[in-house]
């Protein structure tokens, strides 16, 4: 899926915009890393399609709506974590791209315990 911009008729891929978003989420403090949907992921070994990314964008209205699977390190406020990934990531495709951003969803699929003393 391409998404076109009113700018010039420039088209900018789905890819393009998922590595914006990435870098923008993992830019966060208390952001591990970007992870794959877990449901989703046994859903594709089945239907043998491609492996799932951390990021998907859809188009809705001629706007942008980004989901992102992250990883939070422990210690750190969820809340807080995603409110800032949202709003960073949202602020990044739109300086980028010029092309708005409805909604970014954050999903936490894991937390990073490995800097716990056990």
């Amino acid at each position: 899926m391409d998404i076109k911009n009113h700018v010039g008729g420039l088209v900018i891929s789905e890819d393009v915009i998922s590595k914006i978003a990435t870098t923008a989420a993992l830019e966060i403090d208390g952001v591990v890393d970007m992870v794959s949907k877990p449901a989703a992921a046994i859903k594709d070994i089945f239907r043998k399609q491609r492996v799932l990314k951390p990021v998907r964008v859809r188009v809705n209205d001629n706007q942008l709506i980004v989901d992102l699977y992250i990883s939070v390190k422990s210690g750190y406020r969820i809340t807080d974590v995603c409110e800032a990934v949202q709003n960073n990531v949202k602020q990044e495709i739109q300086n980028m791209t010029h092309n708005a951003v409805a909604k970014v969803n954050v999903f936490v699929e894991d937390i990073d315990l490995s800097g716990i003393a056990q």
